[in-house]
């Protein structure tokens, strides 16, 4: 349990981090309360991209300027032309271990990443399967449904048996961190020999998570070549959303790489990605890095503040099960940072929106940290609709915040009171 005091001095640290990165820092006093932490780190952000502008002036998408030196914190530039050959060197956003060595694609948003990988994977293979679990990003189904036609889709269903099993065409399974957590656990008890590329979307997991290790261990067990993908705009910038910033990352160091492909050639996948970043227009922009990554001090406070939200997701989803046996969708995403609620009567979209909305406004007027917002990992609550694209179901989506044992608890009986109420 986590005190009011010791949850403020600990945001006062993650303001510190991100006050340090400023040329001409602000004044700041430890925060008082919870709304004074979220407006204080989101006008210390908007500062520092607007310093980064004033600072970098000459680094526009032509290199014209000979005296430019591109950079922003510990991440530096270099380019002729930015959308077409934006090259990064700075800190990695994960910790790999098993001997692992990695290349980075950055890319303007986690879609934006995900997909030059599915549509370079048009390259390589003329046909493939593509298994996803229940439960998986159903913007990244949409996707694939939509405008990767050489991708066959196969949404799993429980029990998974032999799932992936070797077939006549090549396998590629999407590994989701929002899948639904019995899905996420049976897919590593099976055997993934029968694989040939994985493609891991770690978004809702932090960077340094034993999971996304646990993952490549499992990778690396069947010499399954594979892909990280990575929207950094939730996890990996404190709760501001400094920017719109993606990933992908080509892991190498598997011995058995070579042999277990097949045939088919994804190491040439990293290249065919960078050269649909290109072509599709999704390349990052540097003022999007956020500057106060990489340093110990960020991974501390990275990992505390993710922790706590984890176990404020825990205690949510025993309350809701509890007080909301019938009115809760989906509690048990393997990720822990949201859980949803579902309507005495089926949701469209518009009910599903309208009622997150009115959720937070009524219990923001009450005096509660909670805001309608379509993302997670704030230090407010964020009430959202939400699609479950295997299921075709709509609910709206709670996502956990990294408040104050206390203050969540009051929140989260206040959440269930409205949702019980309104829902008679």
């Amino acid at each position: 349990m986590e005190t009011i005091r010791a949850y403020l001095e600990r945001k006062h640290e993650e303001l510190r981090l991100l006050n340090d990165c400023l040329r001409s820092r602000l004044d700041l006093a430890c925060p008082e309360s919870v709304d004074e932490v979220v407006r204080s780190k989101f006008q210390i952000t908007a500062a520092l991209r607007a310093e980064h502008e004033l600072q970098e002036w000459k680094a526009t998408e032509t290199a014209w300027s000979h005296t430019a030196d591109p950079a922003n914190g510990p991440f530096a530039f270099s380019y002729d032309y930015q959308r077409a050959d934006l090259t990064v060197r700075g800190p990695s956003f994960y910790e790999l271990d098993c001997g692992c060595t990695s290349s980075a694609v950055y890319t303007a948003s986690g879609m934006a990443a995900i997909s030059a990988v599915l549509l370079a994977s048009a390259q390589i293979v003329e046909k493939a399967d593509v298994l996803v679990l229940p439960g998986s990003y159903g913007e990244t189904l949409e996707l694939i449904r939509g405008f990767v036609p050489h991708l066959r889709l196969e949404v799993l269903k429980l029990p998974l048996g032999d799932a992936f099993a070797p077939a006549n065409s090549p396998r590629i399974l999407l590994l989701d961190s929002c899948s639904l957590a019995g899905a996420y656990e049976a897919a590593l008890r099976c055997d993934g020999s029968g694989l040939d590329l994985l493609v891991f979307d770690t978004t809702c997991f932090a960077g340094r998570s034993g999971r996304i290790r646990r993952v490549l261990r499992w990778a690396r067990r069947y010499g399954i070549p594979l892909v990280l993908v990575r929207s950094h705009n939730k996890l990996d910038s404190l709760g501001a959303e400094y920017g719109r910033l993606g990933s992908a990352v080509f892991v190498q160091g598997n011995e058995h790489q070579q042999q277990r492909a097949g045939g088919v050639e994804w190491a040439r996948l990293a290249s065919e990605t960078r050269n649909a970043v290109r072509l599709l227009g999704g390349a990052a922009l540097p003022a999007h890095f956020p500057p106060f990554a990489g340093s110990a001090a960020y991974w501390a406070l990275t990992q505390r503040r993710v922790a706590a939200i984890l176990r404020n997701g825990r205690s949510a989803a025993r309350y809701f099960a509890a007080k909301l046996p019938s009115l809760s969708a989906e509690l048990h995403f393997t990720h822990g940072l949201y859980v949803t609620l579902r309507g005495k009567r089926a949701l469209n979209e518009a009910a599903a929106r309208q009622a997150a909305e009115d959720m937070s406004s009524e219990l923001r007027g009450e005096g509660f940290p909670i805001r309608h917002a379509g993302s997670f990992g704030f230090d407010f609550a964020a009430t959202e609709w939400f699609h479950d694209a295997t299921t075709d179901e709509y609910s709206v989506r709670v996502a956990v915040p990294d408040l104050p044992t206390e203050v969540w608890a009051d929140l989260t009986a206040a959440i269930a009171r409205w949702w019980m109420a309104h829902q008679r």
